[in-house]
């Protein structure tokens, strides 16, 4: 896809967030009525970014448009446009430096995820932007094709503050959307312990599914602390609350999220999850004309593969006379 027709689908996003952020917090914490993309009536396109994996887990490649049917509402709709392939990636690196990330060495955990991170990216393709965040939301190294400039970052420095989480990632996830790649997405590290947001999962979820950006989330822990781990305490079907939480959030994007404890589960982690955002198929559907949720289904004709991908968009209806 070129760049001016990326933007156009992104303007139209981000047109949409004007409606989503006065009544995002005040509809009902669910993902149809907030963890949906919002486009308005006459909108020409809805844009969705799958991923498709065999039964082994496996990256599935090379599927053509007629490999794919796109169920909306119930009923088939027609892939108006479709890219695949590998192609460059616009990534936000977003480091949580509260002071929650102290407690057990999580911070050092964090700060070698980012260096792994940076080294799953490639010079002069790909382009990343580094922040950080506890109670505010800062930018260190806005968006650069110069990933040395991520690399030789010293990332050292006490853990402190609150931890603003959810309102970190939906301002990032705008930030994210500005640019032309067709692969974008935004990597969170942290912990997942969120003290100080304003905005809840669901309303974060809704600005980022409205302009196609899907979160990565990576939670660093303690080996004690990491479900299904070989050291946890915690048996794998015991979830936190936090954990389900941020796991919905990434799943409601389009995006997914990891755990990791050991510098080894890092280096795996996070080379599957570049496995997936480079590999992404990307279709473009009509929006139905229907106002409201529009439950969405990507098919294979291999019922075998899995696809992932987000569940949903919502219409609205144009003001009348408009």
């Amino acid at each position: 896809m070129n760049g001016g027709v990326l933007r156009r689908v992104v303007l139209i996003g981000v047109l949409a967030l004007a409606g989503i952020g006065l009544h995002a917090q005040n509809q009902a914490a669910s993902p149809k009525a907030q963890g949906s993309p919002v486009f308005r009536s006459g909108v020409s396109a809805v844009v969705v970014a799958a991923t498709v994996r065999d039964t082994r887990g496996r990256i599935v490649r090379n599927l053509k448009q007629n490999d794919f049917q796109v169920i909306d509402s119930g009923f088939g709709r027609k892939i108006q446009q479709f890219y695949s392939g590998n192609a460059p990636i616009s990534l936000a690196v977003l480091l949580d430096i509260s002071g929650s990330m102290a407690v057990g060495g999580n911070i050092d955990r964090a700060r070698n995820a980012v260096a792994v991170a940076t080294m799953n990216l490639t010079d002069e393709a790909d382009e990343a932007a580094l922040f950080t965040f506890d109670s505010t939301l800062q930018q260190v190294v806005g968006f650069t094709k110069d990933l040395a400039k991520l690399r030789r970052l010293s990332l050292e420095g006490t853990p402190w503050g609150k931890t603003s989480l959810f309102d970190a990632i939906a301002t990032t996830a705008q930030a994210v959307a500005a640019r032309d790649n067709r692969h974008r997405a935004v990597l969170v590290i942290t912990d997942g312990v969120d003290t100080g947001s304003q905005m809840t999962p669901q309303a974060v979820s809704a600005i980022a599914s409205a302009i196609d950006v899907p979160v990565y989330l990576l939670a660093v822990v303690h080996p004690l602390d990491h479900l299904g781990g070989a050291h946890a305490v915690v048996a794998a079907d015991g979830r936190s609350a936090e954990v389900a939480t941020l796991a919905d959030l990434a799943k409601w994007t389009g995006g997914t999220m990891r755990m990791t404890s050991e510098a080894a589960h890092t280096v795996e982690e996070v080379k599957d999850l570049f496995a997936e955002l480079r590999h992404q198929y990307l279709l473009i559907i009509e929006p139905g004309p229907r106002p409201g949720w529009h439950p969405l289904e990507i098919r294979t004709s291999n019922r075998d593969l899995v696809v992932h991908s987000r569940g949903g968009y919502t219409t609205i209806a144009a003001p009348s006379g408009s």
